[in-house]
């Protein structure tokens, strides 16, 4: 009888998790290991040549211009993620805690806040790049504002162009992770912040000693997230600069990168999937390593508070 039930409970725990594992195997596992095995060919434009080993990664590491691509693209990834990070979770670590304190119109800013993250990629895209052109919005409202002098090309000028889209995804994401931090602040017990007022503790204090270890699983979400958002830059850079990584290769990302040569190369416009598939693996090298990395850091810093 046991032995039934225990058949019965296993059927119905695989019938419910084999879905999942098949979405996990047909759009994670299957492309890395393809693309990992894509790495190991030369190409002769979509046909599969001779075995090379590791050469494409070599390639993409010591050789011009891959080498200089890819290196440039990773550090834009790499501004993404530390002012993404800084920024963007810092400004919604702000905006959750205000809103936790029931200040006036607090639910009518949630959804102000939010507004943005709904709206289309490619029509934030398109509309701020009009608003950053040399006539646009932005240098008309400098100019009536008496701030004419920093009026600029933003998209245009590589000092500019990656800072102005990863400000511009950051006014569209800000509102994610105000509300989780908003969630996680308003899941503190009431009793360990009453206990502190008590007590004499300040505002940084009490935020500092008791609400921040607290929220520190939201933050290990947020920071995985950012990571993966980082690593993964592609819709954004596309729909306001472009897929070369507009002007001069100055917001490249490796997601731009990776498209741009597995469909088309960096100098002859003709597919390069070895490489390409090489960039791939990078990215879910980096993704998940970086992101094991951030888990056991918060986790770690869980623990010691």
């Amino acid at each position: 009888m046991r032995t039934k039930k225990r058949l019965k409970k296993a059927g119905w725990i695989a019938f419910f998790v084999t879905p999942a594992l098949g979405v996990v195997f047909a759009f994670i596992l299957l492309p890395l290991f393809m693309s990992l095995f894509n790495s190991l060919f030369s190409w002769n434009q979509l046909i599969r040549s001779d075995y090379t080993g590791f050469r494409n990664f070599e390639r993409l590491f010591f050789t011009y211009p891959y080498q200089e691509r890819f290196f440039n693209a990773l550090g834009n990834n790499v501004k993404w993620f530390v002012l993404t990070m800084i920024v963007q979770n810092g400004a919604g670590l702000l905006f959750g805690y205000v809103l936790s304190k029931g200040i006036a119109g607090s639910s009518i800013y949630r959804r102000i806040f939010f507004i943005p993250v709904l709206f289309s990629i490619a029509a934030v895209g398109f509309l701020w790049g009009l608003y950053l052109r040399p006539n646009g919005m932005v240098n008309a409202l400098l100019q009536l504002t008496g701030l004419g002098e920093y009026a600029s090309a933003w998209l245009g000028n590589a000092s500019t162009a990656t800072y102005s889209i990863i400000i511009v995804n950051i006014w569209r994401w800000v509102g994610f992770p105000s509300l989780v931090f908003l969630t996680a602040i308003n899941s503190v017990p009431s009793e360990c912040t009453e206990a502190a007022y008590l007590d004499g503790s300040s505002e940084w204090q009490m935020f500092r000693h008791i609400v921040f270890p607290l929220i520190i699983p939201s933050v290990t979400i947020i920071t995985i997230l950012t990571v993966i958002g980082s690593l993964n830059v592609f819709e954004q850079v596309y729909t306001m600069a472009g897929l070369d990584g507009a002007p001069n290769y100055a917001t490249d990302t490796i997601g731009t990168l990776f498209y741009r040569t597995a469909f088309g190369s960096v100098d002859s416009g003709a597919p390069e999937i070895g490489i390409g598939s090489a960039v791939a693996v990078v990215i879910y090298v980096m993704t998940f390593g970086i992101s094991l990395f951030s888990i056991m850091v918060t986790r770690s810093r869980e623990v010691e508070m």
